[in-house]
C-alpha cells in the first residue's frame, strides 16, 4: 500500500469529548475512513501514513461516516494525536 492509497482510506481523524477519554484511558484514536474500508486495509494505512504499530480496529457506522476505533499500546495514541494536533 502507498501513500495516496492509505490517504484515500483515512480520511480524517474524529475528535470529540469521548474521543479524548477514549485517547486518555483506552489508547484509543478515533478516525473517519472510507465506507469501503476494511479492518486490515485500516490498520495497514495507519502503519503507512504515521509509522506506528497498532494493536486493533473496531469499525462502526454512523450518520457522519464509517469510524474506525483504532487501539494503540500504551503511550503511542497521545503522541500520535499530539502529532496529528488533535490535543
Amino acid at each position: 500500500m502507498n501513500v495516496e492509497q492509505a490517504r484515500s482510506i483515512i480520511i480524517k481523524p474524529y475528535i470529540t469529548e469521548k474521543g479524548f477519554t477514549k485517547i486518555d484511558k483506552e489508547d484509543v484514536l478515533i478516525f473517519i475512513v472510507s465506507d469501503k474500508a476494511d479492518k486490515k486495509s485500516i490498520k495497514e494505512a495507519i502503519k503507512v501514513l504515521y509509522n506506528v504499530d497498532v494493536k486493533g480496529v473496531n469499525t462502526a457506522r454512523t450518520i457522519y461516516g464509517k469510524k474506525a476505533y483504532v487501539k494503540f499500546p500504551q503511550g503511542v495514541a497521545r503522541d500520535l494525536a499530539t502529532k496529528l494536533g488533535v490535543v
